[in-house]
């Protein structure tokens, strides 16, 4: 499942899409949940429709440009990192996870485009949100549990393993420079930036002269290719070098 170059990404897929098939599922794959586009080979050629089945008289779901809004299963991919099972009576996770229980399933099927699913969040550097869903070939199976149970971790590691390597390899560009390493005054300045602090402010905090925190801000916007402060938060917090939960 893992991808090496982009000529080894048809490869990868067929892989994916034979072990999810042996199962009895079908894979739609997402390199990342917030944008329109799905995963594609060398030549740029949908891997939905070319590898893994989709299209025809099935839903074409990748063409949907509301499903990353709208899915119950994308909206359960930013609150759920581990592999999870869904139909329209509710979602079903190995550990509880109340944010689930607030998703809205109302017209479950057309919504989430399937009758059932188990789906593989890949939550992976600077924000970006991938993920599988397997989809059961027999459209009268909607209990996936025990399906769920014997296949979560298996299918998880394949999911993971696909997509990461999938973004590493066919990614455009980078996301923030490889020298993006901020010094200890830059994190600190950065931290209190997050709870809304002026420069005034957190020189006094500081014990600094406003200009010293201005140039650490610069100095953090710089490093991290941002055009403004809040840029220049969020990046931070991206990296994990601050945390934006209070």
């Amino acid at each position: 499942m893992r991808i090496a170059d982009p000529a080894d990404v048809r490869r990868a897929a067929r892989a994916l899409n034979d072990l999810s098939l042996a199962h009895g599922f079908r894979a739609a794959p997402a390199h990342d949940i917030a944008g329109k586009r799905t995963p594609v080979d060398a030549d740029g050629q949908p891997l939905a429709s070319e590898i893994f089945g989709w299209g025809g008289e099935d839903k074409v779901w990748w063409k949907n440009s509301r499903i990353a809004l709208d899915s119950p299963l994308t909206s359960a991919c930013r609150f759920e990192s581990d592999a999870f099972w869904v139909n329209a009576g509710g979602f079903h996770t190995r550990l509880p996870n109340l944010y689930l229980s607030g998703i809205d399933l109302t017209n479950f099927e057309k919504r989430a485009m399937t009758i059932a699913a188990i789906v593989v969040p890949v939550h992976l550097p600077f924000g970006q949100i991938g993920a599988i869903s397997f989809n059961p070939l027999d459209p009268s199976l909607t209990d996936l549990e025990q399906a769920y149970l014997e296949l979560g971790d298996e299918l998880g590691l394949y999911a993971r393993t696909f997509i990461a390597s999938y973004v590493h390899v066919m990614g455009s560009f980078q996301a923030l420079p490889p020298e993006s390493r901020l010094s200890k005054r830059e994190v600190e300045c950065l931290r209190w930036a997050a709870i809304g602090k002026t420069d005034l402010e957190i020189s006094m905090i500081m014990s600094r002269s406003r200009a010293t925190v201005r140039f650490h801000l610069h100095n953090a916007s710089i490093k991290l290719n941002a055009v403004n402060r809040s840029q220049t938060v969020f990046k931070a917090s991206q990296l994990g070098y601050i945390s934006l939960n209070k």
